[in-house]
């Protein structure tokens, strides 16, 4: 298999984005979903281990790995629809894939990834992602790109997780992966259309 990376942090041309802000017009509709959300479940952590991950809340998630390794066994991560996705173009599909191992970090460079970890997230991101989609589209490497926010940029700090966008991926592929059905993600009241699987907990 080649080492090439699949993706850039630099945002490949195909990807129409000028950077990874969140719509400033929806910031005040995110606070408020926000604000609902630590009323029913105190933390915003909370609510994404009870409702979306369906993991444990008392229990370190580090601690439940079958695993070791991130991304090892699908146990141990969880493929879901972003509650709040960055401001980006229509054609793009904006996910987020949670996981229950710590990804090494250099902190002297401010938490950026390690070499070794991002050889570990591209492998990860080539056999979930671009495998899949190689079946259907001959540019699959172009519809793929994902980062990870260093740790000062992390909305969620307290769980692992990395980001990928997906253009021009039909939905029936994204449900494949996430098991949910397009929904208004930022509405805390909604319930989710999940499969089984994903309704288990890990």
């Amino acid at each position: 298999m080649s080492t090439a990376p699949a993706i850039s942090v630099a945002l490949p041309s195909p990807f129409p984005l000028t950077d990874l802000d969140r719509e400033i017009l929806s910031q005040t509709d995110e606070e408020s979903w926000s604000i609902a959300i630590k009323s029913l479940y105190g933390t915003i952590t909370n609510y994404i281990c009870r409702e979306r991950l369906r993991w444990p809340l008392d229990l370190d998630p580090a601690t439940q790995c079958v695993n070791q390794t991130p991304f090892a066994d699908p146990h141990d991560y969880k493929i879901l629809r972003n509650d709040w996705p960055y401001g980006v173009t229509p054609d793009i599909n904006h996910i987020v894939v949670w996981v229950k191992n710590p990804i090494p970090v250099d902190e002297q460079a401010g938490g950026d990834l390690t070499p070794e970890s991002r050889a570990l997230i591209e492998g990860f991101v080539q056999r979930t992602f671009v495998k899949r989609l190689e079946k259907e589209f001959p540019d699959a490497k172009e519809r793929v790109l994902w980062f990870k926010n260093w740790t000062a940029l992390q909305s969620v700090r307290t769980l692992e997780h990395i980001h990928v966008l997906l253009r021009n991926v039909p939905d029936d592929i994204v449900v494949e992966w996430t098991g949910e059905s397009a929904r208004k993600l930022s509405d805390p009241t909604v319930g989710l259309v999940t499969t089984a699987e994903s309704t288990t907990d890990c």
